[in-house]
C-alpha cells in the first residue's frame, strides 16, 4: 500500500474533493476497498466518507468544482457581482437605526414633515453654555451636528438656537459634513467615535416610528435586490414621541409598524420581516427593561420574537451574570420569548459567552473571543447554538486590526455554526455581499461553505417552523436555479447583473465602479 485518499463526497451528486494524508498524488484505485460512514447534522448535506486504498494504479482525480474554477479566473469586480446576485438566506444581527445609510437619514427625516416632524441640527458652538457641562451624557453640548425636534429647538435659548438650522437649509458644505457625522468615514474614527458620538448625533431624529418604519422598508428593498429573504431586526418599540415630545405607547408604535409592512412597495420586496427588542445592558434599569420587554414581546409575537441585550461588553455593568435571577424567573411566566444576546465583543478573554449560554441564548451576536475558550470551542461544535458573525463591524469597530485575526474561518471549518451579518452597515456604508465578499476573498469560501452560510441564516432563526420551511425551502429553490445558470457560464448568466455598492468596498478593495443607489 503506497497511500491513502481520502474523499468527501455529497449525496446531491457535487463533484467529490479528495487529498492524500500522506503528501502522494490525491488519486485513488478503483479496485480498492471502500469504508462508508454516513453523517448528518443539521440541515448540512448528507456526507460520505470514503477511504480509498491505492495500490500504485492510477484513477483520475476529479474536476473541479466549478466555483473553485470561478474564483481562479474571475476579477474581483466579476466575484463582486456573482455575490451580489446570490441568492441568500437571511440577517439576524442588525440594528435598524444603525443600518441606515446618511443618505435615508437625511431624505427620511424631511420626510417626515407629512407627519408633523420638523428637525434642527447643530452647525456652529457659540459656547452659549459656559463652561462645566456633561460632555459625557446622551445629549453633549459640544457636539457638532446634534439633532433636535422642532418643538425642543423652540425651548432653546436665542443663543442656543444661533447654533442650529433647520435640516433642509443645510448648504452644501454643511450637508456633505452631517450626512458623514453618521458614518465611519475617516481613518481616525473606530470604537469610540461610534459608540459616543453617533447615536448622539442622531437623539431626536430616531423619536418618529414613522422614520424608523420606512428605514426598515429601505432596507427591505435593498437586501431584497440583493438576494436576501428574511431579516430579524433589532427594532424597539419604546422612546418614541409625537412631534411635540408626547410620548407615543410601544403597542400604538407596534402597529404603525404592522401598518408599515402591509403597504405595497414593503410587500412588493419580497423580504419577511420579525423583530427584536433590546435593552441596554450596562442601564442602571437593565432589569426593568427586561421585565417590560419581555412582557411586550410575549404580547405581540405575531411580530416580535426575541429580546436581545445590546451595549458596549467591556462596560462591566453589563456582565451577562447580572441577569441570571431575573430571567429565571421570567422564565416562570413566559413561554415565547426568545433570546439572542451579544457577547465575546470584547478584547480581552473572559467567560461572557459561557455565561451568556447560561442565561439562555439560542444565538451569540459577535463571538470574536470565543477563539479564546478552547473548552466551550470544543463544545459548541455542530450546534446548536449560532454564531452571529459581522466582519466589517469587527474590522472597523477595531476587536480586530486585519482579517487574518478573525476566528470566523476556525469556527466555520470546526462546525461551528455561524451565519454573516450586517450590525451596523450604514453606518460601515456596506451591504450584505460585502460580508460576503469579504469572506471568500479573505477566507477562501466553497461553495457549499457559502451555501451553507445562507441556510444556517434561516435554520437559526426565531421565525415559527411552518414560516422557516416555506423560507427555506425557497432559499432551495432559489440557490438551485442560480447555481443551474450560473454553472456553466458565469459572464453569461451575471452580465445584466447591476451590483450597488457603498464606500467600504471602495476604500477596502477598491472596488469603486458599482453604483450606488444613495448618491
Amino acid at each position: 500500500m503506497t497511500g491513502i485518499t481520502i474523499a468527501l463526497v455529497a449525496s446531491s451528486n457535487d463533484q467529490s474533493n479528495s487529498f492524500s494524508i500522506n503528501g502522494n498524488a490525491p488519486v485513488v484505485r478503483s479496485k480498492g476497498a471502500y469504508m462508508s460512514a454516513i453523517k448528518a447534522f443539521r440541515g448540512l448535506k448528507l456526507v460520505t466518507l470514503v477511504m480509498g486504498v491505492w495500490h500504485g494504479g492510477l484513477m483520475a482525480a476529479p474536476d473541479t468544482h466549478w466555483f473553485e474554477q470561478f474564483k481562479a479566473e474571475a476579477s474581483d469586480a466579476d466575484l463582486y457581482t456573482f455575490l451580489y446576485a446570490m441568492p441568500k438566506g437571511g440577517d439576524l444581527h442588525h440594528h435598524i437605526t444603525g443600518t441606515a445609510l446618511s443618505e435615508w437619514w437625511y431624505e427620511l427625516a424631511l420626510k417626515q414633515r407629512e407627519h408633523g416632524y420638523r428637525y434642527y441640527t447643530k452647525v456652529t458652538i457659540n459656547n452659549c453654555n459656559g463652561y462645566g457641562g456633561n460632555e459625557f451624557s446622551f445629549s453633549p453640548y459640544l457636539l457638532h451636528f446634534h439633532n433636535v425636534l422642532e418643538s425642543s429647538y423652540n425651548k432653546l435659548s436665542d443663543c442656543e438656537k444661533s447654533e442650529y438650522k433647520r435640516l433642509e437649509q443645510l448648504n452644501a458644505v454643511e450637508k456633505q459634513a452631517w450626512l458623514n457625522s453618521i458614518r465611519l468615514d475617516a481613518a481616525h474614527e473606530g470604537r469610540d467615535e461610534f459608540f459616543q458620538t453617533h447615536w448622539q448625533r442622531l437623539d431626536e431624529l430616531m423619536r418618529s416610528p414613522y422614520l424608523i418604519a420606512d428605514i426598515l422598508v429601505k432596507n427591505m428593498q435593498a437586501f431584497g435586490a440583493e438576494g436576501l429573504i428574511y431579516m430579524e431586526s433589532m427594532m424597539g418599540a419604546s422612546g418614541y414621541t409625537d412631534p411635540n415630545g408626547k410620548p407615543i405607547s410601544p403597542d400604538t408604535v407596534a402597529d404603525i409598524y404592522r401598518d408599515r409592512l402591509q403597504q405595497p412597495d414593503a410587500k412588493a420586496t419580497g423580504v419577511t420581516v420579525r423583530m427584536q427588542e433590546s435593552i441596554l445592558r450596562f442601564a442602571g434599569n437593565a432589569e426593568d427593561q427586561l421585565r417590560h420587554y419581555f412582557d411586550f414581546v410575549s404580547r405581540n409575537n405575531d411580530l416580535y420574537l426575541a429580546v436581545n441585550m445590546v451595549g458596549r461588553e467591556d462596560n462591566d455593568k453589563g456582565h451577562p451574570l447580572r441577569f441570571k435571577d431575573t430571567l429565571r424567573e421570567l422564565r416562570r411566566h413566559y413561554n415565547n420569548v426568545k433570546l439572542s444576546i451579544h457577547a465575546g465583543e470584547v478584547d480581552e478573554p473572559n467567560f461572557h459567552i459561557r455565561d451568556t449560554l447560561l442565561l439562555g441564548a439560542d444565538r451569540i451576536g459577535h463571538g470574536v473571543n470565543l477563539i479564546d475558550d478552547d473548552e466551550l470551542l470544543r463544545q459548541l461544535r455542530y450546534g446548536p447554538y449560532l454564531i452571529e458573525i459581522n466582519l466589517i463591524s469587527n474590522l472597523l469597530l477595531e476587536y480586530i486590526e486585519r482579517y487574518d485575526q478573525h476566528p470566523f474561518p476556525e469556527y466555520l471549518r470546526l462546525g461551528v455554526p455561524v451565519a454573516l451579518s450586517t450590525d451596523d452597515r450604514g453606518m460601515w456604508d456596506s451591504n450584505i455581499t460585502d460580508e460576503f465578499f469579504v469572506a471568500v476573498k479573505e477566507f477562501n469560501l466553497s461553495w457549499d461553505e457559502l451555501k451553507q452560510l445562507s441556510h444556517n441564516s434561516l435554520a437559526y432563526s426565531f421565525i415559527d417552523a411552518d414560516s422557516k420551511a416555506r423560507l427555506v425551502e425557497r432559499l432551495n429553490q432559489r440557490l438551485a436555479d442560480f447555481e443551474n445558470a450560473v454553472e456553466d457560464n458565469q459572464k453569461a448568466a451575471l452580465k445584466d447583473v447591476k451590483p450597488v455598492s457603498y464606500s467600504f468596498i471602495c476604500k477596502q478593495y477598491q472596488l469603486c465602479q458599482f453604483g450606488s443607489a444613495s448618491r
